[in-house]
């Protein structure tokens, strides 16, 4: 099989979605686990204001709501949590995002205070963090934070994985890579931006160019220049078009490069990284 294939298949992408199905799939699947754990009664999420998160968190208070008013347990909720790093760029699109969402609850935890306390106890011991590295150390704070608040909550923390971000391992390892459960994993960007269009999502939230915004020196850096690739490049390829080979290889090579962090932590009986 090509790589190409190989990788469709182990990311479990269609080349042809019905919107309204995979809406109802997500949903059912949230619910499905919820139903399954008695003992978890809250999702949450961190909310960037960008596609992936707006679509997640749409769907997580679609399943609250429908768990709440199927079972009559009131204490099902849904917590969005507002992550900024002091004050953020595109906080008016995170706003946005959250008056779409109309969460059951809505926190906001500025992480910029322990990152800067993370990177002294660092310097302190004498390493000194480069700009990337401080980007890397913002993605794990957040995922820190949302732990604790499920810790508090009786719940779980949801991911914003997707097909897109899979093939090129663009997430922090045990940052917004480390959650408990992925309900838009199987779908591409495309994909994303269709089930927004779908659920009358406000179209500034999902045509918005995709950013991790986690380095100082290149704020709002745009994915597609940090990964050498477009996003719909990687819809095309990830669909099974046809494409141009020194596309293909960028791709591949990302892919290659990072199945580390698709994998748990790599033991004795895996062999995967010799290739």
């Amino acid at each position: 099989m090509a790589l190409q294939q190989e990788i469709i298949q182990a990311l479990g992408v269609q080349a042809h979605i019905d919107p309204q199905h995979e809406i109802r799939r997500s949903v059912d699947f949230l619910k499905s686990y919820l139903t399954t754990y008695p003992f978890i009664k809250s999702l949450v999420l961190g909310i960037s204001g960008g596609q992936d998160s707006t679509l997640t968190g749409k769907l997580c208070q679609m399943a609250i709501d429908e768990l709440r008013q199927e079972t009559g347990d009131h204490d099902y909720q849904f917590i969005a949590v507002r992550l900024p790093y002091g004050v953020q760029a595109d906080e008016q699109d995170c706003q946005d995002a959250i008056a779409f969402i109309e969460p059951d609850q809505s926190l906001t935890v500025n992480i910029k205070g322990a990152v800067l306390a993370s990177e002294q106890a660092l310097r302190d011991a004498g390493i000194t963090l480069s700009d990337f590295v401080r980007g890397n150390e913002k993605a794990r704070e957040r995922m820190k934070a949302q732990y604790s608040i499920a810790g508090m909550t009786k719940g779980v923390v949801v991911g914003t994985d997707h097909a897109a971000e899979a093939v090129t391992g663009f997430f922090t390892k045990y940052g917004d890579g480390g959650t408990d459960i992925n309900p838009i994993y199987r779908l591409n960007k495309r994909q994303g931006k269709l089930l927004l269009k779908t659920l009358g999502c406000p179209e500034h939230l999902y045509l918005k160019k995709p950013t991790a915004d986690l380095e100082d020196d290149r704020p709002s850096l745009p994915d597609e220049t940090a990964l050498g690739v477009s996003y719909e490049q990687i819809d095309d390829y990830l669909e099974g078009k046809s494409m141009a080979p020194e596309i293909s290889r960028i791709i591949e090579d990302w892919y290659t490069r990072t199945e580390h962090k698709r994998r748990p932590p790599i033991t004795v009986f895996d062999d995967f990284w010799k290739k």
